[in-house]
């Protein structure tokens, strides 16, 4: 009675420790490690089954350390490639256009050179430019009308001005209060340094704007757009 009670004992012993090493390692939706008690409660080849399946159940989870590694590489391989083939100009925001600016009302309407080409020593050389006014001007504003004339080296320069308040005339018809001024501005063929200037093409550049008395002396009320263009000198 006593050896069949043993091995009774010890077949239900052996089922208990498949059904604690079933629950611990194979338990459905998650792999989790027994805790270490559990060992201890089985004997010989029972408690070496506990350790092999916590064995497989970390090779389980390095696998999976693995795949994420080579996902993640992966996704960084792809991010590479697609910044070589798409430049960083096309990736970024396309600026909008920008919108032209409007034109001031003080205009340069007609500007004519005089003699061309022109001669040194055979008298002065005439820039007549018409002015065309805002369409309300105050009596007190001063027209400044200059001209620069350089060489290519900028070697030989000079600085033409008029500066006066303006006399303002009356309307031209079908014009409605568009008034027009004429100014006179003369070269006499000298540089800065009061000399002669070399022969060759020059380029110059008139400029004209609206100035106003103010608190600190004149201040720019307007400026219109300049005039630029090339001459030769003979």
């Amino acid at each position: 009675m006593r050896k069949m009670t043993g091995h009774l004992t010890e077949g239900v012993d052996e089922r208990q420790s498949l059904v604690h090493s079933r629950r611990f390692v194979d338990s459905p939706g998650v792999l989790w490690y027994p805790p270490r008690n559990a060992v201890k409660w089985h004997r010989g080849g029972r408690a070496a089954l506990v350790q092999e399946s916590m064995g497989s159940g970390f090779s389980l989870k390095t696998s999976r350390h693995l795949y994420r590694t080579r996902l993640l590489l992966g996704l960084l391989t792809l991010c590479a490639s697609l910044m070589a083939v798409f430049p960083a100009e096309s990736l970024s925001k396309v600026k909008p256009p920008r919108v032209p600016r409007p034109e001031p009302q003080l205009k340069i309407v007609g500007l004519n050179i005089a003699p061309t080409p022109y001669a040194l020593g055979n008298g002065p050389l005439q820039f007549s430019v018409t002015v065309q006014l805002p369409k309300e001007v105050d009596g007190s504003t001063i027209l400044e009308v200059t001209s620069l004339i350089s060489s290519p080296s900028k070697s030989s320069l000079r600085f033409l001005t008029y500066r006066q308040p303006i006399q303002v005339p009356p309307a031209v018809d079908g014009e409605t209060g568009r008034s027009k001024v004429s100014v006179e501005l003369a070269w006499d063929g000298q540089d800065h340094r009061k000399q002669l200037a070399g022969v060759g093409i020059y380029s110059y550049e008139v400029r004209t704007k609206l100035l106003a008395n103010g608190e600190k002396g004149l201040r720019t009320v307007m400026v219109a757009w300049p005039k630029r263009g090339l001459l030769e000198v003979k």
